[in-house]
């Protein structure tokens, strides 16, 4: 649900109506996805298998949130990895139901908890709960800082914890070891060169989140590391020549942007790495420090 706040708070603050979705039964991630009129979808759930069964019912309008239990088929077994036959659960709810500051919350990238009431499938309440004004069953599914499932008389309660992420900007074997890297400390890790795509993904990045900018191309690197600088990443790192660091910081002023204290380059901890899977350790070394540093 992280990946989508940005977007279905804007739509909220609109008027427009979106239906927001998300799996409590068989497994629990912070997948979400939210449907808007016209058949316009945002965000990603089990790679899309049940998004028709989903998209039916918020077509439906419905006043309130609803549970939805469905029996996984084959096709839908192919593509989330579900086992065929076996049952899943949704819960999807208008996004007017969730009070405003869940949306803030979730893009300060906050561990929240949510609770739905429940009554014969309908969804009759909404409460989000942080670490601020969390109750004690609430503060106890906070505290464990993993994404869950609580389920009680008329209630079920999801807890959404926040994955770090890492943006690598750029492309080659650098690139795909630090993404990999990434990977198996447990973070979303995505690799993209082109600049505009950076700047989209730089925007939804908070002080939990790491980017990191390589290439030998003066002009679309520059542009990635000013959309980092712009970003609210914890971390933001460069890698290059001097006389490429020197370069960016030259297109930079030439745009008004002067300030680099920010700007960890060259990017990683001072190792004496060499080969790509060095850098790549050396880099989140020096993320996972920066990140821990008081």
């Amino acid at each position: 649900m992280y990946d989508i706040a940005l977007s279905v708070s804007a739509i909220a603050r609109s008027g427009t109506r979106a239906d927001v979705a998300w799996m409590v039964a068989p497994t629990v991630s912070d997948e979400a996805l939210a449907f808007t009129p016209g058949g316009g979808r945002l965000g990603s759930l089990a790679n899309g298998a049940f998004d028709g069964l989903l998209a039916d019912i918020a077509a439906r309008k419905l006043p309130s949130g609803r549970l939805v239990s469905h029996a996984v088929t084959e096709l839908e077994s192919l593509m989330s990895g579900l086992p065929a036959g076996s049952a899943v659960e949704f819960v999807i709810v208008p996004a007017a139901a969730f009070p405003p500051e869940l949306w803030s919350d979730l893009l300060q990238r906050e561990a929240v908890a949510i609770t739905l009431t429940t009554s014969e499938g309908d969804v009759t309440g909404v409460r989000v709960a942080t670490a601020s004004n969390a109750q004690p069953p609430e503060r106890e599914l906070l505290a464990a800082g993993r994404p869950g499932i609580a389920r009680a008389e008329g209630s079920i309660t999801t807890v959404l914890a926040p994955v770090p992420r890492l943006v690598v900007a750029g492309s080659g074997p650098i690139a795909e070891a630090l993404a990999a890297q990434g990977v198996v400390l447990g973070w979303k890790a995505s690799v993209e060169s082109r600049p505009d795509i950076v700047a989209g993904m730089s925007a939804t990045l908070s002080w939990l989140d790491a980017i990191v900018v390589m290439g030998h191309d003066l002009e679309p690197s520059s542009r990635c590391l000013m959309a980092a600088l712009e970003s609210d990443a914890g971390y933001i790192g460069a890698l290059g020549s001097r006389s490429m660091q020197e370069a960016r910081a030259e297109w930079l002023a030439y745009r008004e942007v002067t300030d680099l204290s920010r700007v960890h380059g060259p990017a990683g901890l001072s190792i004496g790495a060499r080969s790509p899977a060095e850098i790549a350790v050396s880099i989140v070394a020096e993320i996972v420090a920066e990140r821990t540093r008081e």
